[in-house]
């Protein structure tokens, strides 16, 4: 239950202006006033880590703009180091922010309105900022371009071809087929077509383009609030401006985005009684990333739950139209977009990651690293034992969830939340932008306080992960644990307004008090 409006937490908002009769996504007449130096905080914050990202992010292996000019020494010496600090401290001041903001929200003080202008204001400077924490994007246009030249990309990677997009795809996807469903290989040839030879275009077109994810994100959430009693104001703040949205499914940017879109908006349709349209949508989520296929079993449920009949009567009932719709939309996606199922073949590629972020891959390494106390051993037979355990008991959470989920209703759709969340944490590699997988399904519902706070401690660390320009920095130790540290202290700032207790020594300095405490 949200704190009330005397929450210790909430911060001071005495420098909001007032704009009554503005209309907010809930359908209200929001005359709340907006949190413009909370805004204005996370704006700056935005605008520094896009001028870090300048020698600090993904950037260009020939870059057109930075090239031999002064703004090249950003990218090297004292120079990076510079850029990296800027896009640090940005990051750190879009995090307070967020949080200044999510206790606005908490509080009641600030609604709907509000978060979508921090959101807008936040993102803008994304738009065209080199890619931070992630070098995906350059995978996402090297698969285009192989689909636009003719070849396969389920069968082979950004290597087979020259020129400026494939030497900027990371090296680890260079050899490595697409795992991304027909409907983003169209999507990605359409960039190529739509922004031509600059790369720098393809990347901002791309971005424009998952952008709609983010709309149709937004627009479904006031009815899916309707749905499942949770808070508009909340579930804006926690999918819609957090650093996660903000920084990696924009920022990087991910195909993801257009996927929870496409997700969000289909489960609100099925909600609604538009199974048909529901199943749809949420089949061309799939056919952007496979993992949207995880809440199909679940929408079917809502589907059958309006036949009358046995269960399992309701059930066929349900189930034959909406493999029917499946198989049309999915079907009409490969073969427009020109391409095979090959994909299905391709989606343990991000398992060649092997990092502890994962679960069964954590689980893995620590035996390894037990048994080669012994002598020295591959790593791979414990890392691929643990995952395939994991694989099983992600399918037993599922088959679980999915008979509880039976009656249908907002039932069934939490509990697609649950396995989207089990879905990443258990999958052969976890990278920070899964955490949206659930968070769409799932920002909906009614929210405590400290899940919240979970929420932004989880956020942070995760980001901090990786390091600006997308390799891992989660083997540094003495970062991740200040990371660490810094996501707890994150996390603790959204429900005590002070969590290191530095307001009343401040306070006795700024009095001239000379019984400060040490």
């Amino acid at each position: 239950m949200p704190p009330s409006a005397s929450i210790e937490s909430a911060p001071d908002w005495s420098e909001r202006t007032r704009g009554a009769g503005q209309f907010s996504p809930s359908g209200d007449h929001d005359g709340r006033p907006l949190p413009l130096r909370t805004i204005a905080l996370g704006t700056i914050g935005s605008l520094m880590m896009l001028l870090g990202a300048l020698g600090a992010g993904g950037t260009l292996i020939h870059d057109p703009i930075l090239g031999d000019g002064p703004l090249s020494a950003l990218r090297y010496g004292h120079g990076r180091y510079i850029a990296t600090a800027v896009l640090y401290a940005g990051f750190a001041l879009l995090v307070w922010a967020w949080v200044r903001l999510g206790r606005g929200v908490l509080a009641h003080l600030v609604e709907s309105r509000g978060v979508l202008h921090a959101m807008a204001a936040w993102i803008a400077p994304m738009i065209v900022a080199p890619p931070l924490f992630t070098r995906d994007v350059y995978s996402y246009l090297g698969q285009g371009l192989l689909a636009l030249n003719g070849l396969d990309p389920y069968g082979v990677g950004p290597a087979m071809l020259t020129g400026t997009i494939p030497e900027n795809v990371h090296p680890t996807w260079q050899t490595t087929p697409a795992p991304y469903g027909p409907l983003f290989m169209g999507i990605a040839k359409g960039v190529i077509l739509l922004s031509g030879h600059s790369i720098i275009a393809n990347v901002i077109v791309m971005r424009l383009v998952l952008l709609t994810g983010l709309a149709l994100l937004v627009l479904s959430l006031p009815g899916l609030v309707r749905h499942l009693g949770g808070r508009l104001p909340v579930a804006l703040w926690l999918v819609a401006a957090s650093p996660m949205t903000v920084v990696q499914l924009v920022g990087g940017p991910h195909n993801d985005m257009l996927m929870i879109g496409l997700l969000a908006v289909g489960t609100l349709a099925v909600l609604d009684g538009r199974n048909a349209t529901g199943i749809a949508l949420v089949s061309a989520a799939m056919a952007i990333k496979a993992t949207a296929g995880l809440a199909l079993p679940f929408l079917v449920w809502i589907w059958a739950s309006r036949y009358s009949g046995s269960l399992w009567r309701r059930f066929l009932h349900g189930l034959v139209p909406a493999l029917a719709v499946f198989t049309a939309v999915f079907g009409s996606f490969t073969l427009l977009a020109k391409v095979g199922l090959g994909w299905l073949g391709a989606l343990s590629a991000p398992g060649m990651i092997v990092n502890y972020l994962s679960a069964p891959t954590a689980l893995g390494q620590a035996v390894h690293s037990l048994a080669s106390v012994f002598g020295e051993l591959n790593i791979w037979p414990f890392v691929g034992t643990t995952r395939a355990l994991g694989s099983l008991v992600l399918v037993a959470i599922l088959v679980w969830n999915w008979w509880q989920a039976r009656e249908g209703g907002p039932e069934a759709v939490r509990r697609a939340a649950i396995v989207l969340c089990c879905g990443a944490l258990l999958s052969p590699v976890l990278l920070p932008w899964y955490l949206s997988w659930g968070l769409a399904m799932g920002a909906a519902f009614a929210w405590t306080p400290r899940a919240l706070s979970c929420v932004v401690g989880g956020s942070v660390l995760l980001i901090l992960a990786y390091y600006p320009d997308g390799e891992e920095a989660m083997y540094n130790w003495p970062f991740m644990a200040v990371a660490a540290a810094t996501a707890v202290v994150g996390a603790l700032s959204l429900v005590r307004f002070d969590p290191l207790g530095l307001s009343a020594p401040l306070r006795e300095l700024v009095r001239g008090n000379p019984k400060v405490p040490s």
